[in-house]
């Protein structure tokens, strides 16, 4: 008897525009947003191929960072996430999944803005989790400004410290205790290709997260520690709904190849595949998840 694979139709596999109008101040909680985002909590199936792995995950309470570390803890993985005090709700119900997984999670809160902590986070993990070899630089702050004249220098100011100098900071401190055959992975977005005018201070952000995958790729390269980056498009995340006017957000996504917009599950196994040790010949890459646009 031949047996056939379930196919998914793409365009309506997920909640498409017109959505709520709807706002929260930051950071944004999942529960509070209407559709509720798919993390995979009841479809991502693991099979082993990060058994026994160990990682460390920045905004791992939320979004794309709490699909990657569901994924991760079903692959076999032992998760440590960051995120702020305010996302506790999030962050509770992450490690619930992570352990009814079989593995363990840790909950590490704190402002990755500060160097000192994120030096602190680095050690609390690898001192938790018995070492490093998946470090998932997620975490990201944006605002929306319809001009350069209309950013306030604490929002540049807390953009940049958020996408670009946590990055530097976390990554410096972990390299350190991160083995021949581990993997780095840092969420950059379409925006650094093709940038939104009222994203401005994010896209610098975001195009300097590429910058950092292909030369830091090129520096760890002989350590044998892979470097790589994720470009998402429209993904309906609590990110978006305390950074975007309410308006806006009615028809997010409606404007993408596959008329809506993405969820974090369906990003999941990207992650996975970069932290896999069957990707050993990709680093430096950008992979494009867009739903038909961006450019990498």
């Amino acid at each position: 008897m031949e047996l056939k694979s379930k196919l998914e139709n793409p365009v309506d596999k997920y909640p498409r525009p017109p959505f709520k109008k709807q706002s929260q101040p930051f950071p944004a909680l999942t529960g509070k947003m209407e559709p509720i985002p798919d993390h995979g909590e009841n479809t991502y199936l693991g099979s082993g191929r990060l058994e026994n792995r160990r990682a460390l995950i920045t905004g791992g309470d939320s979004g794309i960072g709490r699909a990657a570390a569901i994924a991760f803890a079903r692959e076999g993985a032992d998760v440590a996430i960051n995120y702020l005090p305010a996302e506790e709700e999030d962050a509770k119900q992450v490690i619930d999944l992570i352990e009814k997984a079989g593995r363990k999670g840790y909950a590490i809160p704190g402002d990755i803005t500060d160097r000192n902590f994120c030096q602190q986070l680095v050690a609390e993990a690898v001192e938790k989790l018995g070492g490093l070899d998946i470090l998932v630089n997620n975490a990201a702050y944006q605002q929306s400004y319809a001009s350069i004249l209309d950013i306030p220098d604490e929002s540049f100011d807390q953009t940049m410290k958020t996408n670009v100098y946590a990055p530097f900071w976390i990554t410096k401190a972990a390299i350190p205790h991160m083995p021949a055959g581990s993997s780095i992975i840092v969420t950059a977005s379409v925006q650094a290709y093709d940038p939104e005018a009222a994203l401005m201070d994010y896209a610098q952000t975001k195009a300097t997260n590429v910058i950092l995958v292909k030369a830091l790729a090129q520096q760890l390269g002989e350590a044998g520690i892979r470097v790589n980056g994720v470009a998402p498009g429209p993904v309906w995340t609590p990110l978006q709904v305390c950074s975007k006017e309410p308006e806006t957000l009615v028809d997010f996504g409606a404007d993408t190849a596959l008329g809506r917009a993405g969820q974090p599950a369906e990003l999941a196994s990207i992650y996975v595949q970069l932290a896999d040790n069957s990707a050993s010949y990709s680093t430096g890459q950008i992979y494009g998840a867009a739903g038909g646009g961006g450019q990498p």
